[in-house]
């Protein structure tokens, strides 16, 4: 059965506040997902209802199809979860964290010994798995905490904001480190507030703001459906395009809203439709006489979305 996350109406107040607002989102399937918002917006929350941190005021929340309310255990036995920054003790090596976090899961020992070794080697830590993490930097630390998170070789795996506060090394280390989750069959769901990083990793996107959902759907068709059915694609050439070949060649070919230029071998190509428009005008700017050496959708797109939708959601 594939993973899964449910949320039905779930509510969470504080006083009157409501910081999760009658939330209703199903996620299925080995994906990653990128649930987005400002800070305040919810999101946190969220993720301490899914691991039952914190109960709702109303509604619930699902693991793999089971309740979070009313079998705990069962639900959350394939779930490994990393929210907020959880500090390790500083006179403790890596291994000795993941040993006490494995016996605090009642796993046995000779499955906690195997499974340290395969996490330790994928958050690249195995040099340092018998060096005190007193020492270490945050983004070394961040990564033990992923490999604790990892140790049970969960399903679904829940992270939040997982490179707030790292160094532009840290984050990228984090980032690299989701990538290699999404081919292993898990449902990866992670909370953040930047776009970037979510553009890099996620296949699906889900917005919150107030404590509401805005959308939730394939970075694809958000980024199409959302942003005038049209996505921006950034391409490289290797020969300068002129302004002549813009307007006569590529503005003119089917599928293609617009272009503008960004400099003159880059230009940002506004395409209509779904992935089979993509796919066809990318194919028709290879077969120019430009030689196009790379291309990446205009993180700009997202962006774009991302601003117009919280503003409308707080008019």
């Amino acid at each position: 059965m594939a993973p899964s996350l449910e949320a039905r109406a779930l509510t969470r107040r504080f006083g009157t506040y409501a910081a999760v607002d009658n939330l209703s989102l199903r996620v299925d399937g080995a994906k990653c997902v990128g649930f987005l918002g400002p800070n305040g917006a919810g999101k946190t929350t969220t993720l301490k209802m899914f691991t039952n941190l914190i109960f709702p005021t109303q509604g619930e929340a699902f693991v793999n199809g089971i309740s979070v309310a009313e079998d705990r255990k069962r639900a959350l036995s394939s779930c490994g979860a990393l929210i907020e920054t959880p500090e390790i003790y500083p006179s403790l090596t890596p291994r000795e964290a993941l040993e006490l976090a494995g016996a605090l899961r009642g796993m046995a020992s000779a499955d906690i010994r195997d499974r340290t070794r395969v996490v330790l080697e994928q958050v690249k830590m195995t040099e340092w798995s018998d060096q005190k993490v007193g020492k270490f930097s945050k983004g070394m630390k961040q990564r033990v905490n992923i490999a604790i998170t990892l140790l049970s070789d969960p399903e679904v795996v829940l992270l939040d904001e997982p490179s707030t506060g790292l160094d532009p090394r840290g984050m990228a280390e984090v980032r690299s480190i989701i990538r290699g989750l999404k081919g292993e069959g898990r449902l990866v769901f992670f909370s953040s507030h930047i776009l970037s990083e979510v553009v890099d990793v996620c296949d699906d996107v889900a917005l919150l703001n107030r404590g509401k959902l805005l959308f939730y759907d394939t970075l694809a068709n958000v980024t199409a459906n959302l942003s005038g059915g049209a996505t921006s694609v950034d391409a490289s050439f290797v020969a300068p395009v002129g302004d002549v070949d813009v307007q006569g060649k590529i503005a003119t070919l089917g599928d293609v809203a617009s272009v503008s230029r960004l400099d003159e071998r880059r230009l940002s190509v506004a395409i209509k439709g779904g992935p089979d428009a993509r796919a066809r005008v990318l194919k028709q700017l290879a077969d120019l006489p430009f030689g196009l050496v790379g291309f990446h959708e205009s993180r700009s797109a997202l962006e774009e979305v991302y601003l117009r939708e919280i503003q409308t959601g707080e008019a």
